[in-house]
């Protein structure tokens, strides 16, 4: 095993609908990562206590079941909390996630402790910070709910605003939490950011929440009402993170607002890629 791969436990599990859940894990001593970043998961099914407890199915084979399979996973949880907090979705056929899905509480997974990307906060030099966008669908949320609960994000910003767009009600996940973060974090810093929650809802119609995809609210206007601040090539960071349609869509609809893709710590538009 490489001397990067660590062995962390289940301690907790967070169930939000059939596909979605949360779970936190025991953090290592020594490993460090900045709100933003993503790490490599891993899991070996034929370790965890779902199976067992039953008989693997005739339809898969113990040599399948008997691999390490890693996934790369933002982390939702702040640089400063004890323990690491993941967000995933459950896809059907996934080798990983319909693997994961099984996780109990003192089941062991493997951590690569080394962290990765970019979409950090660091990496914009230029604009000065003043206000930031984080956009996000699922659960493209972890690394902004990171950020957030880092203090230094309210310290340097005047404005952030986080629009969260979702399928369902059910599958907005975490919004008492967020609903907490001005309380919690912009609390404990002087003069911080105001922050402005932004739910999205786009095959239901939910009071409060907007419904049409994050492009199309961006090219009319809406989401920018609804904030109550524009775009400014010349003041605004935006973050992107999500399924791709998503993240190519809106990078194109900001584009064609006027705004530019982040390089070398200069321009507005900074994406994750990792997906």
């Amino acid at each position: 095993m490489s001397d990067n791969i660590q062995t962390v436990t289940v301690l907790s599990k967070t169930t939000w609908t059939p596909n979605l859940f949360s779970f936190t894990v025991s953090r290592p001593d020594s490993f460090k990562f900045t709100a933003g970043q993503f790490v490599r998961l891993g899991v070996n099914p034929s370790q965890l206590k779902y199976y067992q407890q039953v008989e693997a199915s005739d339809e898969v084979s113990n040599e399948a079941l008997n691999e390490d399979i890693f996934r790369a996973y933002s982390i939702v949880s702040s640089p400063f909390d004890e323990v690491l907090e993941f967000f995933s979705i459950v896809i059907p056929d996934g080798a990983f996630t319909s693997q994961l899905q099984h996780l109990q509480v003192g089941d062991e997974l493997l951590l690569n402790t080394m962290p990765f990307g970019f979409l950090t906060l660091a990496r914009y030099q230029k604009p000065l910070p003043k206000d930031l966008w984080l956009l996000a669908t699922g659960t493209g949320l972890a690394p902004f709910l990171s950020m957030l609960q880092d203090l230094k994000t309210w310290e340097d910003y005047e404005h952030i605003v986080l629009a969260y767009s979702a399928r369902s009600t059910d599958e907005l996940a975490y919004v008492e939490q967020i609903e907490r973060l001005q309380d919690d974090f912009g609390s404990l810093v002087d003069n911080p950011a105001k922050l402005i929650f932004i739910p999205i809802v786009t095959r239901e119609s939910v009071d409060g929440a907007l419904s049409e995809r994050l492009p199309k609210l961006l090219l009319e206007g809406t989401l920018q009402a609804r904030a109550g601040i524009d775009l400014d090539v010349d003041t605004t960071h935006v973050m992107l993170c999500g399924n791709p349609d998503m993240v190519d869509d809106t990078k194109e609809a900001l584009k064609t607002l006027g705004l530019v893709m982040n390089r070398r710590g200069e321009g507005n538009i900074a994406v994750e890629n990792y997906w």
